[in-house]
């Protein structure tokens, strides 16, 4: 009743006075049951006098707990401390609120409570830091839960994501299903392919978004090799691919892509120069932009595999079956890539067959409907 008619008040200022005294009494009640009743009263209000509301935080644990979870009066100067000095209950009363700003969420984080934390990544109305989640994927990378949570995040910088790709990639090796239904050296391959085309991806994403910054990370980290620039041109991420060439070869990202889109085999072959590749290499990923020019790679399974045939092929007959030794990488994954999209295209191409083909089947007479007997267990 006090606290309705503080919050309610309209008539002098002397009155108001009083009922603010009176309120700061009930602070001293021993009872828990009426300082919970004060708190009650002041739980939601906006104007709620914050000493009162301070002092309730320092309260019971039932009292400080409810004022920490629903008052919008508070400030994160108010919460700061218990954030990083609460105990469980507390961070969990902090990630209940309405409204948490970015500081409160991440001093809760830094406090390495996993339940608490998948609560606070599971909100949409919080805009973390990119520190703050690299620092999460690195430091809990190996737990599924906090994985999945931190790759729902669109904010997630990408460097980290491709980080928790990795993670996944390890725990499904080392998943006793996944081992015993697949041999070893396919499931490298099969691992190694998913890697590849996430970390493409990724830049692919990143690129459309003109941020060329995790290019230059996967060239700063040595990220980039044969293997990598022939697996985004097949997979057709060329955005990604042009930012590579352009980091590799310190030439303007819109030259680059001009280049590769319509430049002809000199003109590929300096930029590939520039970038430190050798002749061989430079010749193969020239040949491959000019199938990629006329295919298109990022949505049809069937030309990947129509293009990375006839490249193995060219290599084949180009090398009398003695491949370089400087293209044996690259060999290595034409081969790889052919058995992959090989098995892809036959699985569009089957049930497609199998539809077309089956309508005209005609169903079997039987004479008399036979009766399938059971056997009792």
């Amino acid at each position: 009743m006090a606290t309705l008619a503080y919050l309610a008040h309209t008539g002098p200022a002397d009155e108001h006075a009083a009922l603010y005294a009176a309120l700061i009494g009930f602070l001293e009640d021993p009872s828990v049951k009426v300082r919970a009743a004060l708190a009650y009263g002041l739980l939601h209000a906006v104007e709620a006098p914050r000493p009162i509301l301070l002092a309730l935080l320092q309260d019971a644990g039932v009292i400080s707990r409810a004022v920490a979870q629903y008052s919008p009066a508070l400030i994160d100067a108010d919460l700061i401390g218990l954030a990083r000095n609460g105990d469980l209950t507390m961070l969990l009363a902090l990630a209940e609120r309405t409204n948490i700003s970015t500081r409160i969420a991440e001093a809760v984080i830094a406090r390495g409570e996993t339940g608490v934390t998948l609560k606070l990544l599971a909100r949409r109305d919080i805009a973390y830091g990119a520190e703050t989640l690299v620092v999460l994927a690195q430091s809990h990378g190996d737990d599924a839960r906090l994985r999945g949570a931190l790759l729902a995040r669109r904010e997630l910088p990408p460097s980290a994501r491709l980080h928790l790709v990795e993670a996944v990639s390890r725990a499904l090796r080392g998943t006793r299903i996944v081992k015993g239904a697949v041999a070893a050296r396919r499931l490298d391959s099969l691992m190694r392919n998913v890697t590849d085309t996430a970390l493409s991806a990724i830049g692919e994403r990143e690129a459309e978004r003109a941020a060329p910054r995790y290019a230059a990370e996967m060239v700063g980290t040595d990220r980039v090799n044969t293997r990598l620039l022939l697996h985004a041109v097949v997979h057709g991420h060329v955005l990604f691919f042009a930012d590579i060439v352009s980091e590799l070869s310190e030439i303007p990202r819109e030259k680059v892509f001009s280049i590769l889109e319509s430049g002809g085999r000199p003109a590929l072959n300096a930029l590939f120069t520039r970038c430190g590749l050798t002749e061989s290499v430079r010749n193969l990923v020239a040949r491959l932009v000019f199938h990629a020019r006329s295919a298109d790679l990022a949505d049809d399974a069937t030309a990947r595999h129509f293009v990375v045939t006839a490249l193995t092929e060219e290599l084949i007959i180009e090398h009398g079956g003695q491949i370089p030794t400087e293209l044996e990488e690259a060999f290595a994954y034409l081969s790889e890539q052919n058995v992959m999209l090989a098995r892809s295209a036959a699985r569009g191409v089957m049930p497609a067959f199998g539809g077309a083909s089956l309508a005209r089947l005609p169903a079997p007479e039987l004479d008399e409907p036979e009766r399938l007997a059971l056997p009792a267990v």
